[in-house]
Order: structure tokens, then sequence, then C-alpha cells
């Protein structure tokens, strides 16, 4: 079958809220092409198991939840590809998307929903302990380590407002802050310093990870390329990232306006962008909350305002 390329609706982005956008957007017949990306499934692809989705009283796997959101968009005619989008144009309608270097797609809308990458510190051990230890969301995956002892890496607001929360849930809690001092607020300082079951480990990085199948401890280095450079090992059962995301908006850096730590800004109380017809659902354009379940919320107010620009224009 020849390949159409041109739609009313052009979804970037294979995760929680393109699925979602998919869905509302095949069912409204605007008959969208979604292209997946270079991850497919998004960040909860690396995640073992999900319990805080609603739908899934017993829980359900990453990789699964995405597999049932892509069917479910399949089963109402949204035409999923694979591909990574390499330009754009929003100079005029209809837009221009470029896939893979090679393909040029036309559509009247454009929802791009690519998601943010979480931030690591590099380390091969953080590859190999993925989803057996090594996590980049407390609110996901801190209800598994209930009275256990995890660590989290960062100094900044994010990290002390993740070593607070995993804090009510884990027995000890230890804060990993390479610097002589925390970024955050003062108040969230206070919390964090206050906090009986946290220890903050000042001067520190981390060297690596280790433990048989799962995260057992964390190598670390305390004043580092100093005449008091320190090495210890702490015992630990899961290990937090929270230095940051990075969102994946460099393609679009040209057209869309973006805020300084590269999320697109949306205008006013919908999905839309600075760009008419081009909208944005889901962690790209979010630095707060970063949920599955909320980025699917905004897939479908995307795809929902999407249809009524449609029906306007």
């Amino acid at each position: 079958m020849e390949q159409i390329n041109y739609t009313k609706c052009l979804i970037i982005g294979g995760g929680p809220a393109g699925f979602t956008s998919a869905i509302y957007a095949s069912r409204a017949n605007l008959q969208p092409i979604l292209y997946e990306g270079i991850q497919p499934g998004g960040q909860l692809t690396t995640t073992t198991e999900v319990e805080n989705f609603p739908g899934y009283p017993d829980g359900v796997s990453g990789p699964q939840l995405m597999e049932d959101l892509r069917a479910q968009a399949r089963k109402y005619g949204a035409d999923i590809r694979n591909g990574e989008v390499t330009g754009v144009s929003f100079d005029r309608r209809p837009f221009t998307v470029t896939i893979d270097g090679t393909t040029d797609i036309t559509a009247e809308t454009v929802i791009i929903a690519t998601g943010a990458t979480a931030r690591y510190l590099g380390l091969p051990d953080e590859q190999k302990y993925m989803g057996l230890g090594v996590s980049a969301c407390a609110t996901c995956d801190g209800f598994f380590y209930r009275k256990k002892t995890v660590a989290v890496v960062g100094g900044g607001d994010t990290a002390c407002e993740e070593a607070l929360y995993l804090s009510t849930l884990a027995s000890k809690v230890y804060l990993i802050v390479r610097k002589d001092h925390l970024r955050a607020s003062k108040v969230m300082q206070s919390r964090v310093l206050d906090r009986e079951n946290i220890t903050v480990l000042f001067n520190t990085n981390t060297t690596g990870l280790f433990g048989e199948e799962f995260v057992e401890g964390a190598h670390l280095v305390e004043f580092l390329g100093t005449d008091r450079e320190r090495h210890f090992d702490i015992s630990i059962d899961g290990f937090f990232l929270a230095i940051g995301h990075k969102p994946n908006t460099d393609v679009f850096k040209p057209y869309i306006t973006l805020d300084d730590a590269g999320f697109i800004v949306l205008q006013g109380n919908t999905q839309s962008t600075n760009i008419e017809g081009v909208f944005a659902a889901g962690d790209v354009a979010d630095p707060r909350y970063r949920q599955a379940v909320s980025a699917a919320g905004t897939g479908c107010r995307a795809a929902i305002d999407a249809e009524r620009y449609l029906l306007e224009h």
C-alpha cells in the first residue's frame, strides 16, 4: 500500500501524550499520522512497574502500558510509524516536517509530544541498573521503597522535593550533593535539614553502583581531587537522579517559543504554541508534574484544540 504523506494532524512522539492525542484525533476523523521517535513508548519503557496509572488496579509494566495505548490508537485508525523528526518548517500551512532526513510530511496541524529526557550522571552502572534500583522519578517509583534505604542525587529544589517525598516512605534517605551547599530555596533547605531520616552528604560524588541483580549500594567519593579525598560506600536499595530533565525541543527552536530550560511555552489555558496550528502535549511542555497520567490528559487537550482549530480554519 502506498504511504500517504499528508495528514490533517501529525503527532510527533510515542509516549502517553502522543498516543492519547492519536486516540482522540482518530475518533475525530482527523486521520492522524504519529511518528514514535527514537524512544518508542517514551520514558515509561524504562519503568518496570506502574501502579499510579488509572485503570490498572494491579499495576502494569511500563512497556505493557505503552503497548496498550499504542494498540488503542491503532484500533481507531491512527497511522503509527517509526522515524525521527530531523527538521521542521512552520512558516506556513500546511506545515512540513522531515523524517529521518529523507521523507517530508505535510500537515494541517502538528502536535509536539516529544517528551523530556532525564539527565543522568553518565555512569555505566546507571544503565545497568535502570529499572532495577535506578530511577529518575520519585513520585513514580518511590512506593516500591517503603521502609528501605534510598539515595537522591542533586542539590536543587527538585532534589530536595524528591528527598522529602521519599522520606515519607523510606526508612532512610541520603541526599548526595557535589557542592558544599544546597542550591534549593531556603524553605526547602530547612525542611530537608530538619527531617530526621534524611542525611545530606555534601562535597560528595557518585562513582558507581553495585549489587548482584538489583542496586545494593553506591561507591562515593568525598572532596574529590583534594588532599581530603575519601572513598567510601553506602548501602542503598534505590538510587534516584534529580539533576533535571532536558526537553526534546532542539529541532523546534527556530520556530517555537521555549522557556529558559527549553520547555515549550503554551498560550493561555490551551495546548497551543506561539505558532497557530501547532500544539504541544506531555513532558515537553511540563517542567512541573512529569507524570504519565497528566501527559495523557494534555494529549487529549491538544487533540481537541487541533480539531477545533481545523473547524475554525
